[in-house]
């Protein structure tokens, strides 16, 4: 099993991004759903830092940017994946996986993953669109899908890839006062990241950076 290279939660904050929050009326299912339907074309999305992947071609993948529509405002689903795998072991993440051969597309893909990770049937899913694509540093090539999920819903685990699925309030992620700048050196150098901890759950990496993303597209 693949060990990570260092402890995030023992690092020293560098700085904090600190843009202001996205207002909240752009926090709303018919918002997002009028911002997809016309994405800006003025904003501009944060990249991973060059030469960071571990493999010659990356591979594909999708994950899901799950909003939930709570009474109480959108929330965020995500997991936290089991201890034992190989890549991403114990991290906060979204839903999702590689991409195989029989998937339509990257939604399928996302869709596909999501159900089989933590059981959420496609019937409670909306797609609204997709955001630029992302390098992780193991390799991966991943296409962020972004849907409305309508409640009720029941939600199942798989025990060997998902140990805890929980949400998050999207306002809470959505401002840049909770978006903290981190960085280490490693075997290639010098590595930022971003970190958004929210209660006991540390929310860093690949995770933070495509929710740097949406935070972008949203704030456009």
């Amino acid at each position: 099993m693949a060990k990570p290279l260092f402890d995030p939660q023992h690092l020293p904050v560098d700085a904090i991004a600190g843009e202001a929050a996205v207002a909240p009326e752009r926090l709303t299912a018919a918002w997002l759903r009028a911002r997809f339907a016309a994405a800006p074309g003025d904003w501009t999305s944060e990249s991973p830092e060059a030469g960071m992947s571990l493999r010659p071609v990356p591979t594909p993948a999708s994950v899901l940017i799950a909003l939930v529509q709570r009474p109480e405002g959108l929330t965020l689903l995500l997991t936290q994946r089991t201890a034992h795998l190989t890549d991403h072991a114990g991290q906060i993440s979204f839903p999702g996986g590689r991409a195989e051969a029989y998937d339509v597309d990257a939604v399928d893909t996302a869709l596909r993953e999501s159900e089989e990770e933590i059981g959420l049937a496609r019937r409670h899913v909306e797609v609204l669109g997709c955001l630029p694509h992302y390098l992780t540093s193991t390799g991966y090539c991943v296409t962020p899908v972004v849907a409305l999920i309508a409640p009720p819903f029941e939600l199942a685990a798989d025990a060997s890839e998902v140990a805890e699925i929980f949400e998050v309030p999207l306002a809470f992620l959505m401002d840049g006062a909770h978006h903290q700048r981190q960085s280490f050196t490693g075997p290639n150098g010098r590595r930022s990241f971003y970190a958004m901890p929210y209660d006991r759950y540390y929310i860093w990496g690949a995770t933070a950076g495509m929710l740097r993303n949406l935070f972008h597209f949203l704030r456009a």
